[in-house]
């Protein structure tokens, strides 16, 4: 069997599941784990996450800024009606390279959608080459863009409670769907070593935002 593996800074991971299943604390977790210290991480919060904004240290930037070019942890909230600007920060991204994403709801992008093509598209399909690792949380994996997993190196499957949702799943790999697992497990598709693995939970959300928040205190002394 395979050795367990985390993604590299160039690598893409999508992390599928119902609200309240697990992922999102599962997300923070991958951040936590992500090179932050070697090239920036940029958090696009839709919801304005209470765990995500209750780190000290992340800095928050505006759709009108360039992304950012220091290693480190950074945030942009936009709001669904900024869908142009957004499509143009995330061109800025794929044209600057060496940016890090984490999507706390995928499918508020704009071209998120299954047919649809845009800079998410394009960020998926030339992330690795261009260093642009992809962090994707999603809750309804039959509604969005196909790229979010045909690119994706790593799966994260917590439970779904839509039939068409597992479905989508289990087509994308015999075995994927979790709901046969307790609350908060998750399935951990390795697709280069096509290895399946059941994670248990990860820790409590405080305790992952202490972690972040130690590793930006001493990245202070970096700069």
């Amino acid at each position: 069997m395979a050795k367990f593996r985390l993604p590299t800074n160039s690598q893409r991971v999508t992390v599928v599941g119902r609200t309240g299943s697990g992922k999102t604390w599962f997300g923070a977790w991958l951040i936590e784990k992500a090179p932050f210290e070697c090239q920036p991480y940029v958090i696009v919060d839709y919801k304005g996450d209470a765990l995500l904004q209750s780190i000290e240290g992340i800095r928050e930037i505006g759709l009108n800024e360039a992304p950012p070019t220091k290693p480190g942890l950074y945030t942009v909230k936009p709001l669904l009606h900024e869908e142009n600007a957004m499509e143009e920060w995330l061109w800025k991204v794929w044209q600057k390279e060496g940016v890090g994403l984490y999507f706390d709801e995928a499918f508020m992008l704009p071209n998120s959608g299954y047919s649809r093509r845009g800079a998410l598209q394009a960020i998926l399909t030339q992330g690795r080459s261009k260093r642009i690792p992809v962090i994707s949380l999603v809750q309804r994996p039959s509604q969005i863009s196909l790229f979010v997993f045909s690119e994706a190196d790593y799966y994260a499957v917590f439970y779904l409670n839509r039939r068409q949702d597992r479905k989508t799943m289990n087509d994308l790999g015999d075995g994927l769907s979790a709901n046969d697992m307790p609350k908060f497990w998750c399935r951990w598709y390795d697709v280069g070593e096509n290895e399946l693995f059941k994670l248990k939970p990860v820790p409590h959300g405080d305790d992952i935002a202490e972690a972040i928040a130690a590793r930006l205190e001493v990245k202070k002394t970096w700069i």
